[in-house]
């Protein structure tokens, strides 16, 4: 405890040092921004060192203990789920593509009640602390662990890349700090968070972020709403009329030109959400089934209200900052980039004050977001590769919690080090490729392990490889990085997103795979699908 109240008194003395070296890409200072960042910084912290009297145990430290309540896991998932992309992204996507724009939206929100129908209950009932928990129910455990693990670390890092450069570049822009100073404080920030606060203190921060970004974004479209007599139409008929495309921006067509690209994206964002490691780890700090139903339920209502007011938002930006040249350069250029029309609107609609407040909103929402994959990384690596893989379920708790310790901090610099390497480096491909990795590798063999009684050991983990292996392929052979980021003429996957074939692959390889298996343990794993179906149902496992 003297640590981290040590560590929390240098942090909070360091920021404003560190916001003296601006960058050259920053704008000035907003004091009022950086007061407000500082905040929630130091609040954050009390947070955490309240949390870390709690976090004695490897299932405090996984999972709160399992005693979060349902309402209060519904918010730390939305939360989670909720990155600065969501608010700052989608907006922007709007703002450049009118209509197609929400097919972000619709996507996200769409993924919920996959989850609530198909992998709640199951997940709760079987697991304990990570998605491998479940689906070694009755595989064998070192393989399925091994490859479970493994994609889920291949989850973690690329969504840890890209929220790590896109952090450092907002917090540039917005904060005036050094790229540098920025990443390093979210990697400082989030080590503290994870490595002494564990689950609780993330929940929590979770939660917080939340609040607050759910609020901004009432706040904000309320204001949009009032400049047109809160009427949508109004709004909508000023957004075409300034927007350059016109009456088009009401069409489809703007983002997603081809139905195959619009099928992969479509199935990337609604299944890729149920195998993201952060957020099916959520479902273990509550105690019970029905707790985690009512998780899914409010954080359902909570993401659908913020997406909701996201497309006012967006609308709002086209109609208010697009014609205005105070958030333009002399070039016309949005100043900042397009993904900062969110930000210009919050300055158009409410001044300073309620930009400082959404800018410390979008830099709490990063920490947030990164606290989670921190968390479900380290737990892959400590519960289930040292722990059951190497250890093979002999390690004691204290040991499995200092490798879990040591995996923070070796993911806090490892994320540092690849947001100061990928500065300049286009990362919206790396966004797409974690939902296409997610729904290709970890959701195939999750939905399969709970209610395919034909899987195998074999099938899941050459199954599974394989759906992870064609999207990071199929990725790197598309326009996106094959033409845009390697030069060639011609892309030789010529679609924008591989969800649609990956997932294809995975699930085809996992049956071939599984039902050619004629081993003894294949035919013994086959066997136990029954006592999984009862304990998948009723919750009666040994554990309990």
């Amino acid at each position: 405890m003297k640590r981290l109240s040590l560590l929390t008194i240098l942090l909070l003395n360091a920021l404003p040092a560190l916001a003296a070296a601006p960058s050259p890409a920053a704008q000035a200072h907003n004091p009022i921004a950086i007061g407000m960042f500082l905040v929630f910084v130091a609040s954050t912290l009390f947070i955490t060192r309240w949390a870390a009297k709690k976090n004695n145990s490897v299932s405090d430290h996984y999972a709160a203990g399992g005693n979060i309540t349902g309402f209060q896991n519904g918010w730390a998932i939305a939360g989670d789920y909720m990155s600065a992309a969501s608010l700052l992204g989608i907006s922007a996507l709007v703002f450049t593509s009118g209509y197609d724009g929400l097919i972000y939206s619709i996507g996200f929100l769409a993924s919920w009640p996959i989850i609530l129908f198909l992998i709640a209950e199951p997940l709760r009932n079987l697991g304990r602390y990570t998605l491998a928990d479940v689906v070694s129910y009755r595989l064998q455990q070192r393989p399925i662990r091994a490859f479970a693990a493994s994609s889920s670390i291949v989850i973690v890092l690329l969504y840890l890349v890209s929220q790590m450069v896109g952090a450092g570049k907002l917090v540039e822009l917005l904060f005036g700090f050094n790229y540098i100073a920025a990443v390093l404080i979210i990697g400082v920030l989030m080590v503290v968070y994870v490595f002494f606060g564990g689950m609780l203190a993330t929940t929590w921060i979770q939660i917080i972020k939340a609040v607050l970004l759910l609020a901004g974004a009432a706040f904000m479209a309320m204001m949009v709403l009032s400049r047109f007599g809160f009427s949508l139409n109004a709004l909508f008929t000023q957004a075409i009329s300034a927007h350059p495309k016109h009456a088009a921006i009401m069409s489809p067509g703007g983002l997603v030109s081809d139905p195959i690209s619009a099928v992969s994206l479509g199935l990337a964002l609604i299944f890729g959400t149920a195998g993201l490691p952060h957020i099916l780890m959520r479902f273990f700090t509550v105690g019970d089934v029905k707790a985690a139903r009512k998780s899914i339920l409010y954080a359902t209502g909570i993401v659908g209200i913020g997406y909701a007011l996201i497309i006012i938002i967006g609308f709002g930006t086209i109609a208010l900052v697009a014609t205005d040249p105070e958030y333009h350069t002399p070039s016309g250029a949005i100043i900042g980039g397009v993904n900062m029309v969110a930000i210009h609107l919050a300055h158009a609609v409410g001044g300073n004050i309620f930009l400082g407040f959404i800018c410390a909103v979008a830099f709490s929402t990063i920490l947030a977001v990164v606290a989670g994959l921190t968390l479900a990384g380290s737990s892959a690596v400590s519960h289930d590769l040292y722990a059951n893989v190497i250890r093979k379920g002999t390690a004691t708790d204290s040991e499995e919690m200092r490798v879990s310790r040591m995996t923070t901090l070796a993911l806090g610099v490892l994320a540092i080090l690849l947001g100061i390497v990928f500065e300049k480096q286009n990362i919206a491909f790396i966004v797409s490729l974690t939902f296409s990795i997610a729904a290709s590798s970890n959701f195939p063999v999750l939905l399969l392990s709970i209610y395919w009684r034909g899987l195998t050991t074999r099938g899941a983990v050459w199954g599974g490889s394989l759906g992870l292996a064609t999207a990071v392929i199929l990725t790197i052979f598309s326009p996106t990085i094959w033409v845009q980021v390697l030069g060639h003429a011609h892309a030789i996957y010529p679609y924008e997103y591989p969800a649609l074939f990956s997932m294809i692959v995975a699930f085809a390889s996992i049956y071939v795979f599984s039902v050619t298996d004629r081993s003894t343990k294949g035919a013994h794993e086959r066997s136990l699908f029954d006592n999984q179906l009862v304990d998948c149902e009723l919750g009666m496992i040994s554990r309990h």
